[in-house]
């Protein structure tokens, strides 16, 4: 089967309990069934810049927000493996995501190298343009098991259940094991209901009957916040650059004064 390659959507997220799950669970019997994916280890490798600018700007919760990450279903035992490369853009509440499947080696060469693979399509040149103007490069990595649900009558209509969300910042390569600090609390699942058009009645009666409501929460942003050596790096990488003369520190006059010194030093 055909990996699907585009995405359009409103996604809606839940934390649960374990005893709403499976009361959720219970409820949805007969109208949504484990997908192809059923229940697999999703891993991601995120990119960002030596600031963390991508996931600061999502945190501060802005109309338009993209991401860039490398996904494998199942923790990859080498490079031979299938693997995806997603760019997804949050517009207006309205999720896109477009990815281009490739293996592992593949994927690496051109994340962590710049070696262009040997394919071309609509998807390949956005993801370069994105690199081009983004300069990023691995930053976290971040995995969780999850189950995949779809709707027995309307197949688009999808859920995932997120248990064990773990992540790391360094030894950024798939295959370095799917092993990190756990992000949200061991007894809870993040539920991710992914939604073509409207939600559908059942499922707002389901929601509403057992008191469940929509959270703003992101995997990488959370473990960003709970780690401070993230996000000072934004003031350790422009240190040597600060104007001693002033007590605020102005991010966009201190990257412009490491620019100036940078050009000077290679003229």
């Amino acid at each position: 089967m055909a990996s699907q390659t585009v995405f359009k959507r409103y996604e809606k997220k839940y934390l649960l309990t374990k005893e709403q799950e499976a009361e959720f669970l219970k409820k949805i019997e007969g109208r949504m069934a484990l997908d192809q994916y059923g229940e697999c280890t999703i891993c991601n490798i995120y990119f960002d810049s030596e600031d963390f600018d991508l996931v600061r700007k999502s945190i501060e919760k802005p109309v338009y927000k993209e991401k860039l990450r490398l996904r494998t279903y199942g923790v990859p035992k080498d490079t031979d493996q299938k693997a995806f490369v997603e760019i997804k853009k949050k517009y207006d509440g309205v999720v896109y995501k477009r990815r281009v499947e490739m293996s592992l080696a593949e994927a690496e060469d051109y994340l962590y190298n710049g070696i262009h693979p040997n394919k071309d399509s609509q998807i390949i040149r956005e993801l370069d343009w994105f690199l081009k103007t983004n300069p990023v490069q691995p930053a976290v990595y971040l995995a969780y098991d999850r189950r995949a649900y779809a709707g027995i009558q309307d197949r688009e209509f999808r859920l995932t259940l997120d248990r064990n969300i773990r992540a790391r910042h360094k030894q950024l390569h798939l295959t370095d094991g799917a092993v990190g600090e756990r992000v949200i609390p061991e007894d809870m699942t993040l539920m991710e209901i992914k939604i073509p058009g409207a939600m559908p009645f059942w499922m707002s009666r389901i929601l509403s009957d057992m008191g469940v409501f929509p959270v703003s929460i992101s995997k990488y942003g959370t473990y960003y916040m709970q780690h401070p050596e993230l996000y000072r790096s934004v003031l350790n990488n422009h240190r040597m650059y600060y104007d001693p003369a002033s007590d605020v520190v102005a991010l966009e006059a201190v990257r412009s004064r490491k620019a100036r010194m940078a050009n000077k030093s290679g003229s």
